[in-house]
């Protein structure tokens, strides 16, 4: 396989388990060192086990055996600061940073969780920790001057309000969806200037931990047999994490090299009209 980023760097927040992992193995098999940052701790208010250190320890082994070079930052992406110091690190370390992923975010509260609260976990974690993630790597990207790529991975619920619930923070998700899209498209016209491109990716369910978990099942009893039943075009109830990495990667690449501004469905055909 074409190694299409050799001498790359890409950053990758979430990148412990699930789609960061996944997509932490498909930029390195690319050619990509890497900056993989994951909060590796759970938060009280969702109703799942978020990623553990041994986790990210577990990604970054395995990218290091495809012969690509690692830094870990344990960071929560609401704390700006911390981003910052993950970004430096990472820098210092491996001298560039021209791809970044923000691919953290969460969805369904704790049932325990006030709507009120949920709805605010939404926004701090999926929104504002996309802002803060773009608004500490930016600045190293143009101060670089090699122009770039970034990708905001966003959801189906970013072009859709069919998600139709007011509790467990469902508001909230796609609310937060739907703001990383406004977002993209301004953060395009931004940093288009400097030869960075911004995109952004619209996934409908994918097989992580995010989706299977006991929480979910414990909603979802009798889960869908055919896409029809999720509303999918095509025959498939739920994406694998290497179905988003995969359009990831030609994203970020030189073959999609004009490619700016664009929400890109992963999505079997969800958000079709």
């Amino acid at each position: 396989m074409t190694e299409r980023l050799t001498g790359k760097v890409a950053m990758i927040t979430g990148a412990a388990r699930g789609q960061g992992r996944s997509h932490a193995f498909r930029l390195a098999e690319e050619g990509a060192d890497l900056i993989l940052v994951d909060i590796c701790k759970n938060i009280d208010t969702l109703a799942y086990s978020l990623a553990s250190p041994d986790d990210l320890a577990e990604t970054a082994s395995a990218v290091e055996k495809l012969g690509r070079r690692v830094v870990t930052a344990q960071a929560d992406t609401r704390d700006a600061d911390a981003l910052e110091d993950a970004v430096d690190q990472g820098v210092a370390e491996l001298g560039s940073l021209d791809i970044l992923v923000a691919n953290a975010g969460v969805a369904m509260a704790h049932p325990s969780t006030s709507d009120r609260q949920a709805f605010r976990d939404q926004l701090e974690i999926n929104t504002i920790g996309a802002w803060n993630t773009v608004h500490a790597a930016a600045p190293k990207m143009i101060e670089a001057g090699n122009g770039g790529a970034v990708v905001v991975i966003s959801s189906v619920m970013g072009l859709s309000g069919k998600i139709g619930s007011s509790t467990g923070g469902a508001e909230g998700y796609v609310a937060s969806k739907h703001a990383l899209l406004g977002l993209s498209r301004a953060w395009a016209h931004w940093l288009g200037k400097y030869d960075i491109r911004v995109n952004s990716i619209h996934t409908t369910g994918v097989r992580t931990p995010m989706l299977i978990n006991d929480a979910v099942k414990a909603v979802h009893t009798k889960p869908p047999t055919t896409g029809a039943e999720v509303g999918h075009i095509l025959d498939v109830t739920m994406l694998e994490a290497s179905d988003v990495s995969n359009a990831i990667a030609w994203l970020v690449s030189d073959e999609a090299r004009y490619v700016t501004g664009v929400a890109l469905p992963v999505d079997a055909g969800f958000s079709t009209p």
